[in-house]
């Protein structure tokens, strides 16, 4: 299947490892070119020089957390290929914890990472998008969106918030030609996972099968995929809506 992604320009952002780093690949293998960025220089780099075999990648070391940041990766893209088509919104997870034993802190600093990134990072990205009439967004949440997982209380809660807000955007994006969507990863083999660990028995996903699954979602023939949240979870998820 062709998925029509051939020379449309993605950003792309927790790249370096994970399902960020997936996910970018698997759009630089359909003829995406590509701008990642994440905090970390030497892993970043690592990244960069896997990607520049498939396709042209420019790496931008920033954390997304901080406001200005989304405003200037959309700079970047534009800048250097012209345009944005593809905005693919991925965030650290916030630590493991119990839904009594949050506090003010903790709970802002997972809204910010988790809800109030993306939300910036979306509007940074729909300008150029609106201009071309084209646009896909993918947002990398979590099952949590779906059904709230016991010891991710603090995801469990800014997950929630951001599908709320996703689903209202979709509606005033989708006549534009954009869609956004969310992807909700379960279980996978990246260090995210190993960090808090997965129940025993568990079978973990391939990042990459999920980095296929986002392609997709930004992809040509997804045109009238929006407003939905995409569950990659291995049948985990046992609610029916």
């Amino acid at each position: 299947m062709d998925l029509g992604l051939q020379g449309r320009v993605a950003l792309v952002t927790a790249s370096s490892k994970g399902l960020g780093r997936a996910s970018a690949r698997a759009l630089a293998e359909e003829g995406a070119r590509l701008v990642i960025c994440a905090r970390g220089e030497e892993a970043l780099e690592e990244a960069r020089a896997e990607l520049a075999g498939l396709t042209d990648v420019v790496a931008v070391v920033a954390d997304v957390t901080r406001p200005d940041v989304p405003q200037k990766l959309v700079d970047t893209a534009v800048d250097r290929f012209g345009g944005l088509d593809v905005l693919v919104a991925n965030a650290g997870g916030p630590p493991a914890m119990r839904a009594l034993e949050v506090d003010d802190a903790s709970l802002t600093a997972a809204l910010d990472a988790n809800l109030l990134t993306s939300v910036r990072m979306v509007k940074a990205a729909v300008p150029p998008m609106r201009r071309a009439g084209w646009g896909r967004i993918v947002l990398v949440a979590s099952t949590s969106v779906k059904q709230p997982i016991p010891t991710l209380a603090l995801s469990n809660a800014a997950r929630a918030g951001l599908w709320g807000w996703a689903k209202t955007a979709a509606q005033d994006l989708f006549a534009d030609g954009i869609t956004l969507n969310l992807a909700l990863p379960g279980y996978h083999a990246t260090d995210r996972v190993v960090a808090i660990g997965a129940p025993e028995g568990v079978p973990l996903g391939d990042p990459a099968d999920f980095g296929k699954v986002v392609a997709f979602l930004c992809s040509e023939p997804a045109r009238f995929v929006s407003g939905s949240a995409v569950a990659v979870d291995g049948a985990r998820i046992l609610g029916l809506s």
